[in-house]
C-alpha cells in the first residue's frame, strides 16, 4: 500500500451523467501505480486502512479535480508548426494585416518564405489578391497567409510562381479565383488549400523541423491540462512526423486517436482502402494511444469564406453552394469505411451539408459505429433531433462560437439561420454525445476559455465585449467539463479506460485552482496534469 496516493480536501469531478446540470463532487481520490481505485469519501474504512498502511497523503487545498481534457478535434502537428507563423489574429484591417506582415519580414531576412497564420477574412473585405502583398518584403520572398478557419491560403505573386498550379483551372473560381485569362489571382480555398498548398509546403519542413513543432504542440497541451486528442484530417505527412516522435520517445505524452483523411479529389476507394490498412495496422485494441480510428471527410467550408454549404444562397451570391461531395459519393466512402468497422467523421458545417452527412451516415445503417459530425454550426431543427436518434456525435467547438470572430456571421446567413447557430442545448437534449474540442490552430487550443464560450457564450479573447452567441443553447458547467472529458473519450470508444474519475481507469487527470463558476473560468488555471498516475506538469508557483 505504501505506493498509493490519496488526494484529499479538495473537489472531485464525480459526474456521470452528460445532461445532468449541477456537478457532483466528492472529497477523495486515491491512486494505485497509473489506475484509480478509489473515488468517493475519505471517511471511508477502506480509505483509512490505506492511509494507515502508509499511503502519502496529498492535501489539494480546495483545489477541483477533473478528468484529464481530451481535444476530441485538433491537428497537431498544424498547431505545433502554427506556433512559428507570424499571428495574425488581431489585425482587424487591411493595413494592419499589411504592417505587421512587412515589419515581420524586414526582422527575419533568414527565412525562405514569409508564412503567416489567423487571417479573418472580415479583416481585409473578403478580398484577397496577390497583389495586395507583393510590396510588403524588399526580398520578393513567398508569402502565405493562412486563414484562420484553415480553410485557405491568400498568397502573394512570388508564391505563384512556385506553387503548382496545374490542376488550379479544374478546382472552379470559388475555390481558386481566377482572372479573366484563367491565372489564379491569390487565394487557395477547400480543395486549394488541402490539395495544393498543403502538401507544397509540407515537403519544405525538414524532419527535425516538425518534430521540434510537434515537442512544442506537446508541451502546450500537457500544460494546458490535456492527456489526449483526436486528430482531424491525418495524412502521411503528420502520421509519419508522429511515429518518428513516438520511436525516438518511446511513447506520446498524450493519447491520440487519428481520423485519416478522405479527399473529394481523386480515387475514394482507393483513399478509403488506405485508411483501412493503417487501422489494421495501428488499431486501437492493440495501442489505444497510438491509434488509426476512422476517416475524416469535408462536406463543405466555412460561413466566413461562404463556402459552407447552406440551404439559401449567401448575399451577393446567385448560387447555392454545393457540399464537396455528391451524394452518391459521399455514401460510397461512408458505407464503405463503416463496414470496415471504422469511424467516419464528416466536417459540416451549413444546414445542406449536415442534412446530407446525417443521411449518409443513417444509409450505412451502423448505428453502434459512434460515427460523428464535426462542427455543425448551422443546424436544422429536425436535424439535431436525428443526431441522437442515429448515434451520431456531435463533436463541436465552442471557441468558434466566440462573438468576437463572428463579425459578419449574422449577416451572411440571415437572421432565422442565426437563431439556430451553435445549438449545443439542442444536441444534449437530443442525447447526442456532445465532444468539445478546439480545431487548434483555427483557435487557441486552450480548454478553460473554450468551457467558457460554451458556458457563458460570450467572447473569451474579449470579454469585454457584452454580445452573447445564442444564449438559448449554452451548457452548464456540468455538462460543459463532461462534453470535454467523458464525452470526448466517448467519441473514439475509450470510456473503458479514460475519460472519467472512476475506479479501475487510467490516472488521468487535471488539477485546477478554480471557483467553479462560468463568470471565472478566464482567472481559473491549471495546478497540475496527471497522465498514467504521473505527474507531468505542473505550474509554476508564484512568490
Amino acid at each position: 500500500m505504501a505506493g498509493n496516493r490519496v488526494f484529499v480536501n479538495g473537489r472531485i469531478f464525480a459526474s456521470s451523467d452528460a445532461q445532468k446540470e449541477t456537478t457532483d463532487f466528492v472529497d477523495c481520490m486515491v491512486l494505485e501505480g497509473d489506475k484509480i481505485s478509489h473515488v468517493g469519501s475519505r471517511s471511508d474504512e477502506s480509505v483509512q486502512e490505506i492511509i494507515q498502511n502508509g499511503a502519502a497523503v496529498v492535501d489539494l487545498e480546495d483545489r477541483v479535480i477533473i478528468p484529464g481534457f481530451i481535444d476530441a478535434h485538433t491537428h497537431l502537428l498544424f498547431f505545433g508548426l502554427s506556433l512559428r507563423k507570424l499571428d495574425l489574429t488581431n489585425c482587424t484591417s487591411l493595413g494592419l494585416v499589411r504592417s505587421a506582415i512587412s515589419d515581420y519580414a524586414k526582422k527575419h531576412p533568414e527565412m525562405p518564405r514569409v508564412l503567416c497564420r489567423g487571417w479573418h477574412q472580415p479583416s481585409t473585405g473578403r478580398l484577397a489578391l496577390a497583389t495586395m502583398l507583393d510590396d510588403l518584403d524588399v526580398q520578393h520572398r513567398p508569402i502565405y497567409v493562412e486563414a484562420l478557419d484553415l480553410h485557405s491560403t491568400w498568397v502573394n505573386t512570388a508564391a505563384l510562381r512556385e506553387l503548382p498550379l496545374k490542376e488550379a483551372k479544374e478546382l472552379g473560381n470559388h475555390q481558386i479565383p481566377c482572372d479573366e485569362n484563367g491565372n489564379p489571382t491569390g487565394l487557395f480555398a477547400e480543395a486549394g488549400q488541402t490539395d495544393i498548398v498543403w502538401p507544397y509546403l509540407n515537403e519544405k519542413y525538414t524532419e527535425e523541423e516538425k518534430q521540434a513543432a510537434l515537442q512544442e504542440a506537446f508541451d502546450a497541451y500537457i500544460a494546458a491540462g490535456y492527456t489526449g486528442a483526436i486528430d482531424m484530417a491525418m495524412d502521411d505527412n503528420s502520421w509519419d512526423a508522429l511515429q518518428l516522435y513516438r520511436k525516438r520517445n518511446g511513447t506520446l505524452p498524450i493519447h491520440v486517436a487519428a481520423h485519416w483523411l478522405v479527399r473529394p479529389a481523386g480515387n475514394l476507394e482507393a483513399q478509403v482502402d488506405a485508411a483501412i490498412s493503417q487501422n489494421e495496422q495501428w488499431h486501437p485494441s492493440s495501442t489505444p494511444d497510438f491509434c488509426v480510428v476512422g476517416i475524416k471527410m469535408i462536406c463543405d467550408g466555412v460561413v466566413d469564406g461562404c463556402t459552407a454549404a447552406l440551404t439559401q444562397a449567401y448575399p451577393g451570391h446567385a448560387n447555392l453552394i454545393d457540399p464537396l461531395f455528391t451524394k452518391d459519393q459521399m455514401e460510397m466512402v461512408v458505407t464503405k469505411a463503416a463496414r470496415a468497422n471504422l469511424q467516419v467523421a464528416i466536417h459540416a458545417i451549413g444546414n445542406a451539408a449536415i442534412s446530407q452527412a446525417i443521411s449518409s451516415i443513417a444509409s450505412a445503417n451502423t448505428p453502434s459505429g459512434r460515427h460523428r459530425i464535426e462542427h455543425l454550426e448551422i443546424t436544422n431543427s429536425e436535424d439535431a433531433k436525428r443526431l441522437g436518434a442515429l448515434g451520431i456525435t456531435a463533436s463541436v467547438q465552442p471557441v468558434h462560437s466566440d462573438p468576437a470572430i463572428l463579425i459578419d456571421y449574422q449577416k451572411l446567413i440571415g437572421p432565422h439561420l442565426w437563431d439556430r447557430a451553435f445549438a449545443y442545448k439542442e444536441f444534449l437534449d437530443s442525447h447526442a454525445c456532445v465532444a468539445f474540442g478546439t480545431d487548434a490552430p483555427t483557435a487557441r487550443h486552450l480548454p478553460l476559455p473554450n468551457l467558457y464560450n460554451a458556458t457563458m457564450r460570450r467572447s473569451a479573447t474579449q470579454p469585454q465585449m457584452t454580445e452573447r452567441t445564442t444564449p438559448h443553447q449554452a451548457l452548464t458547467m456540468s455538462q460543459a467539463f463532461y462534453a470535454a472529458t467523458a464525452g470526448a473519450a466517448y467519441s473514439r470508444f475509450a470510456e473503458k479506460w479514460t475519460g472519467s474519475l472512476k475506479k479501475g481507469l487510467r490516472a488521468d487527470f487535471v488539477v485546477l485552482d478554480s471557483k467553479w463558476t462560468p463568470e471565472s473560468l478566464l482567472d481559473d488555471t491549471v495546478a497540475e496534469t496527471w497522465a498514467r498516475g504521473r505527474r507531468v506538469y505542473r505550474a509554476v508557483q508564484q512568490a
